[in-house]
């Protein structure tokens, strides 16, 4: 139950632009400076601390002169650009109140799903820990794409939580918990513990209001499934409770952990990606790969849409056009309509020996029909 946050030998928080900000969107020192006391407390009594912040570009507005947070996203990323830094150094002098420093982490889904930049993103975490460093990450605003439209790094925090293999995950934003309704309306409750997603039947999951956060409660307990489908214990509570959160008091709402732990590449694919081009497949093709788990063969494919290249995240489609599957594909899409409908051993001898290999391996899958909302 909730000891296992008050136990918990590595942690990730994560909280939100809205818990660290003025309504006029500037950095507001003693909400970081509140925080920070918290995190550092945890820190000197033996936990490795992970800080997963938002609130880059609600830190640039104000330098920049913007009274709300921009549309475009050349702005938002300009915004990114400069409060970044300014996010960073609040929390480098804050921590360093406490004697203890700071490293910035920033990712893109594009690292996580990369073979050779998920493991270096792994190592580097692992080493800050060891080196007594407090890692503050972020998504990479400045260059994210897709990733900054869909902007929340509740699921981010999920994600590194599976990463570093962290023993809890605290979501700190401006409600207190999760609720059965809208917090404001007469006779909502608070839910005390989420054990699967049967509890959340029937519970009315708005977004939330603020004006410089992108996230809202349905990317939070979207954050707490990834979280607790591969094993992490979650709170999610409002950053003023962070202290009773970590403390595991029973205060907001606990998502129990489920007991499997797929691999983390996987997790990201499944989570943080999006398909560039899609693969359609036959009938026998989605049975070999649902079914029975195996690579993706040029036979199996009928047709291919979309610009991509080699290594890029693709969706597989079955007969009807609905997603099964997203794996990263070995082609160019640009070669594989020559290459549909052939058997391996015939484009090797046709085409030479490096076309004697699938379309995409089955470690490179994840089976995406569990995952329908």
């Amino acid at each position: 139950m909730r000891e296992q946050i008050s136990s918990a030998s590595k942690v990730v928080v994560k909280v939100g632009s809205s818990s660290l900000t003025t309504p006029q969107g500037m950095i507001d020192v003693d909400r970081v400076d509140a925080l920070v006391d918290v995190l550092s407390a945890r820190r000197r009594a033996g936990t490795q601390i992970v800080l997963v912040s938002s609130g880059a570009i609600a830190a640039g507005l104000g330098p920049l002169g913007l009274s709300a947070r921009p549309r475009d996203l050349a702005t938002q990323q300009a915004a990114a650009s400069v409060g970044q830094g300014v996010l960073v150094a609040r929390y480098t002098s804050s921590f360093a109140r406490y004697g203890l420093r700071v490293g910035q982490v920033l990712l893109t889904a594009d690292d996580m799903m990369r073979r050779a930049h998920h493991a270096n993103a792994q190592r580097t975490l692992a080493r800050l820990l060891e080196l007594g460093i407090v890692p503050i990450v972020n998504e990479n605003d400045t260059v994210a794409t897709d990733e900054i439209r869909f902007g929340d790094n509740d699921r981010l925090a999920a994600l590194v939580s599976h990463l570093i293999h962290a023993d809890a995950l605290v979501l700190l934003s401006d409600v207190d918990a999760l609720y059965d309704g809208p917090p404001s309306r007469a006779g909502s409750r608070r839910l005390a513990e989420v054990r699967g997603p049967q509890d959340l039947a029937g519970v009315e999951l708005g977004r939330n209001g603020a004006a410089v956060g992108t996230g809202g409660m349905v990317t939070k307990v979207q954050a707490a499934r990834i979280a607790t489908g591969a094993g992490v214990p979650v709170v999610l509570t409002a950053a003023a409770h962070a202290a009773q959160a970590l403390a595991g008091a029973d205060i907001g709402t606990y998502f129990h952990p489920g007991g499997r732990h797929p691999g983390t590449r996987l997790l990201w694919l499944a989570h943080a990606t999006t398909g560039r081009g899609r693969l359609h497949l036959d009938q026998g093709a989605v049975e070999a790969i649902v079914g029975r788990r195996k690579s993706l063969l040029p036979a199996g494919v009928t047709s291919v849409e979309g610009e991509f290249a080699a290594g890029d995240p693709v969706d597989l489609c079955g007969p009807q056009g609905g997603v099964v599957a997203r794996g990263l594909v070995n082609f160019d899409a640009v070669e594989i309509p020559g290459l549909l409908g052939r058997s391996t051993r015939e484009l090797a001898s046709a085409l030479g020996p490096e076309y004697e290999r699938e379309l995409i391996h089955r470690d490179d899958i994840v089976i995406l029909e569990a995952h329908h909302q």
